[in-house]
């Protein structure tokens, strides 16, 4: 059985939204809480909350898991996603044999469709594979899974630069899981989008 951690991507600005969205209530519950509570809930350990603008705010929301999510600040946020990302990558190095990297604006994500990724990477381990990531529908999605193998490539990732770019270096060692449902990687980025997920 794999060690497998979970980093949740909560630094940014929400720029498209005009307010912090991550701390927006849905479902009574702020919007980043849902991706946390999927990975705790898909029992991967450690789970690291990445947090930058607001940081104080967030702070206080992760204060209400008591202690079973891992809290880390990357006071370069505003440079763009791939501080953030090597900042949760390097809360896993020499912790974890992999990581889910989450989006903390994709609250949809279900339990399921971790575990089913989870099997993937197992029975495609031998085979070369290390890295797994999601289709919902017929659009890439989160969380995608990296082989602690890869770690050492989110070093040269840079401004707003996502894992994109390592997940298409090599497409032998990667693997989708495909999920017909494509509600689940709904992004919140707008407005409209929070009153969706809302309703």
């Amino acid at each position: 059985m794999s060690a497998i951690g979970a980093v949740v991507l909560a630094a940014g600005m929400s720029t498209r939204m005009g307010e912090h969205k991550l701390l927006l209530r849905a479902g009574g519950r702020p919007l980043f809480h849902y991706a946390a509570r999927a990975a705790l809930a898909a029992s991967l350990e450690p789970v690291v909350v990445v947090g930058g603008y607001r940081f104080d705010a967030l702070a206080a929301e992760v204060d209400l898991f008591y202690g079973q999510i891992e809290l880390v600040e990357n006071k370069r946020y505003a440079s763009g996603m791939a501080s953030s990302l090597q900042a949760g990558i390097q809360a896993m190095e020499g912790r974890t044999d992999a990581a889910f990297v989450f989006v903390a604006d994709q609250p949809l994500v279900p339990v399921l469709a971790i575990d089913a990724m989870v099997r993937q990477y197992e029975r495609e381990y031998a085979d070369g594979v290390r890295i797994i990531r999601p289709l919902y529908g017929d659009a890439p999605g989160h969380p995608v899974l990296f082989d602690a193998e890869i770690y050492g490539e989110f070093r040269h990732l840079a401004g707003d630069e996502g894992g994109r770019s390592i997940v298409v270096k090599d497409r032998s060692r990667v693997q989708t899981v495909i999920f017909a449902n494509a509600v689940w990687g709904f992004d919140v980025d707008t407005p409209d989008d929070y009153e969706r997920v809302r309703a």
